[in-house]
């Protein structure tokens, strides 16, 4: 009996280990993406940020306050010692996408283009239901004035999460300027 009691101590003590330090490869995470293919409104917003907060779960604890520290610095506009913050990240913790996803919008809001779509590369061999990144791979295309390209990324974002506001709207334009192009 007393072997069982241990046993199951050290699977509960794995299970919380592996909660609190999650990331793409999260397990809930599954549910949640079956949950916003076909959910609209309150229940896709939760689903949504459920999702994001696991992928902002770090898989180091060595990278938790160094990624609070990233968005806070490219937040406030000092995007030099972010991007130097988001470089340590991808270094300590290669396999964690939302690193490589925090860079790759970073380097798109730096106008560093070809930098930003290998990062978002990198995020979607991590993660490739990353509507985000698929979201921002669109956004960078649109900079670059590839629409068709442009259009494939945003519909490939809306395929996870059909809900998604902006590639919404971004998709919308673009059929719409495309379309203009034809006549």
């Amino acid at each position: 009996m007393r072997w069982l009691q241990i046993f199951c101590l050290i699977c509960g003590l794995v299970a919380f280990a592996r909660q609190s330090l999650a990331d793409q490869s999260d397990a809930r995470l599954n549910d949640l993406f079956a949950q916003l293919k076909v959910s609209e409104g309150i229940e896709a917003i939760s689903a949504e940020q459920q999702i994001w907060a696991i992928w902002l779960e770090t898989p180091d604890e060595k990278v938790k306050p160094l990624l609070e520290a990233g968005i806070d610095r490219m937040n406030s506009g000092n995007n030099p010692e972010a991007l130097k913050t988001f470089d340590r990240i991808v270094e300590i913790a290669p396999d964690f996408a939302e690193g490589w996803n925090k860079r790759a919008t970073l380097h798109y809001l730096l106008g560093n283009f070809d930098a930003s779509l290998a990062d978002i590369e990198k995020t979607l061999a991590l993660e490739p239901r990353h509507f985000g990144a698929l979201s921002g791979r669109g956004l960078v295309y649109a900079k670059l004035e590839d629409l068709e390209k442009a259009l494939v990324a945003f519909e490939a974002a809306l395929e996870v999460h059909p809900n998604m506001a902006g590639a919404k709207t971004n998709a919308l334009m673009i059929r719409k300027v495309l379309k203009g192009r034809e006549i």
